[in-house]
């Protein structure tokens, strides 16, 4: 099991890449890893469902091809799953719910408080996890699996794509019959929403496939009564009367099928000019693998390419998490991230990782040597506009809480270049262990945030003194 003792060795010898691609073993050490996103300082956040939590894995700066460091950087949700960023709110889709949380990209921490903004999904049965991410049109989408392998639902928002405002307003269905669709992602070729769609169990090792829809609004996909294009179900569809048949008849086939239980999981069409133009606004798709099948089969990345006919060609892009007889698991790939350098990160639940590919021929075995990333480009901030008197409020504050026989064993540094003012006031609702939550009034939370600033200000200022003739 690679999960127990993953390492770059193993990696090496085990897994292969495409032609054109280096691979690197990210990190080994996040369990359960799921779906990701990536900040705009390049750092990766990975949701950990099992475990409650969301981690964030700060990107390779020193080119060693690993993480630079992680932490925990949420916890204590119920099943967080999707996760997507937008200005700057992090969104997590968690089992019953979605939920948001301010977040600050330029050192990647919680700057404020997390809140439900979509409530009352439920979670029971099968297929508990659910996705999301920010369409084109501004709309939050979300996927909801079945509770059940094959059933007629009594909750409408089950076997479903939804979506909202980001504000978790406007609340609607947007498509049905979709049984497990854990995965979506938008083309940049033609702006449509596809989907992967896991298919149904116990109908033999070879059908029904596993699906990918190109998803409509209003569109019925046909699950439970039909599988892959309009077969008849045989416990929901066949001899069934002829509403069920209208049914099917009017359902929307895939546009591409999958073997059968390989279960297609993450999705995502590469977008960074980085990419070779062989694999450019391609669709990367995690096959997590089969348990329902006498052969195991899956387990590994592919690539689906559009033709100029609209047939989709696929070929392996990562493979070797199965080994060579068929039964021995390497490694369950999950979900694809892409950074705007041609990164691309697939993570993996069952050995606990996270890999890095890069665009670039590799030295040997696709494991490459480290490289030197270029470093991340910022805008510079506006000048700080102090207010003296909520600077000289913060300084009590400060002075009360004995707050300098903490931080000289810690101390704080180039907060302006982490934080905005309101950034840094708002840190003071869920501040990072040791420091406990005092429960500041918006007041004091300002005042402190202004104290603090102006005493980094003219420290700075009395070093550049120290060295001015």
């Amino acid at each position: 099991m690679l999960g127990a003792s993953t390492n770059e060795k193993t990696v090496g010898q085990q897994l292969r890449l495409a032609p054109g691609y280096r691979l690197h073993l990210f990190s080994d050490q996040v369990p359960n890893a799921r779906f990701m996103a990536v900040t705009r300082s390049g750092d990766l956040l990975v949701s950990q469902p099992k475990l409650g939590q969301v981690s964030l894995l700060l990107t390779d700066r020193n080119g060693d091809g690993k993480s630079d460091g992680q932490r925990v950087l949420i916890d204590g949700l119920q099943r967080p799953h999707g996760l997507t960023l937008f200005e700057d709110w992090l969104y997590i889709a968690e089992s019953n719910g979605v939920g948001r949380v301010p977040f600050d990209h330029s050192d990647g921490r919680i700057a404020g408080s997390y809140q439900k903004i979509v409530t009352g999904l439920a979670d029971s049965g099968n297929h508990w996890t659910k996705t999301l991410d920010r369409g084109p049109d501004g709309w939050m989408y979300l996927s909801s699996g079945s509770t059940c392998n094959v059933c007629i639902e009594k909750d409408p928002h089950r076997a479903t794509i939804m979506r909202f405002r980001p504000d978790g307003s406007n609340f609607q269905i947007y498509a049905t019959g979709l049984r497990n669709s854990v995965g979506f992602d938008w083309s940049p070729r033609d702006g449509a929403l596809y989907a992967t769609d896991n298919g149904r169990d116990w109908l033999g090792n070879d059908f029904p496939p596993c699906e990918l829809n190109r998803v409509e609004q209003g569109g019925f996909y046909g699950w439970p009564y039909a599988n892959g294009d309009r077969v008849p179900d045989p416990d929901f569809g066949v001899g069934k009367g002829g509403e069920v048949q209208q049914k099917i008849a009017a359902s929307i086939p895939p546009v591409f099928e999958f073997r059968a239980h390989n279960a297609p999981l993450g999705i995502h069409f590469l977008r960074s000019p980085e990419q070779p133009d062989a694999y450019r606004e391609s669709a990367l798709v995690a096959l997590h693998g089969s348990w329902n099948r006498d052969v195991k089969d899956g387990y590994k990345v592919v690539a689906l390419h559009w033709q100029q006919d609209g047939s989709i060609r696929t070929e392996d892009f990562m493979w070797g998490f199965l080994g060579a007889d068929k039964s021995t698991v390497y490694g369950r790939p999950v979900d694809i991230a892409e950074d705007v350098r041609g990164n691309i990160y697939i993570s993996d639940d069952y050995a606990g990782a996270v890999y890095r590919v890069q665009p670039g021929e590799a030295s040997q075995n696709n494991v490459d040597a480290p490289v030197t990333n270029r470093p991340p480009i910022s805008a510079p901030k506006k000048p700080l506009a102090i207010d003296g008197g909520a600077a000289r409020q913060g300084a009590q504050i400060f002075e009360r809480r004995d707050c300098a026989r903490c931080h000289e064993k810690l101390p704080l540094k180039e907060l302006s270049r982490k934080y905005t003012l309101k950034q840094l006031a708002d840190y003071f609702d869920t501040p990072t262990p040791p420091m406990p939550n005092y429960g500041f009034s918006d007041s004091q939370k300002r005042a402190l945030a202004h104290y603090l600033m102006e005493r980094e200000i003219k420290g700075a200022g009395r070093q550049l003194e120290h060295y001015l003739p």
